[in-house]
């Protein structure tokens, strides 16, 4: 809002076209292989975090396990990320990349990190700062432990 009671309709809308063409090209990646946007989620974390478990998957992206389950079968049985059982506690699911997942996970990130640098081209250190901490602000607060949260 740009003060109290008035909504912004231009950042709104700014928004809506900026994520429609941000995840424009890794939709059409994607599609070709049948995938959709949680498959891009699932792929994209499990690559940045090698060895996450499902548990810890289910945390960062807040889906239920049953969507997560159908996905992540998807994605195993395709040969794009692979389940190994924990050393400790046999019941734990650790997730990896495969070779293919990782060239799935860059193909879909390099259109969207060119998009980035194009918009940030121009802009200097403080911009970005400023625009992370935008995002970061729009994001729900991260909930601790015991915590519920508020409708």
């Amino acid at each position: 809002m740009t003060g109290e009671g008035r909504i912004d309709f231009e950042v709104i809308e700014s928004f809506f076209f900026a994520y429609r063409d941000f995840i424009s090209d890794p939709d059409a990646i994607l599609e070709k292989s049948g995938f959709g946007r949680a498959h891009h989620r699932v792929v994209h974390f499990v690559n940045r975090e090698p060895g996450m478990t499902v548990a810890d998957l289910l945390d960062t992206l807040k889906i239920t396990k049953q969507s997560l389950a159908r996905v992540l079968k998807q994605l195993v049985d395709s040969g794009y990320i692979r389940q190994v059982t924990g050393p400790e506690d046999r019941r734990q699911r650790k997730l990896y990349p495969t070779r293919a997942g990782r060239e799935l996970a860059l193909a879909l990130a390099e259109p969207q990190s060119r998009r980035i640098a194009r918009a940030f081209e121009g802009l200097s250190a403080n911009d970005r700062r400023a625009v992370t901490r935008f995002l970061a602000g729009m994001q729900n607060p991260r909930m601790t432990d015991g915590e519920t949260e508020k409708a």
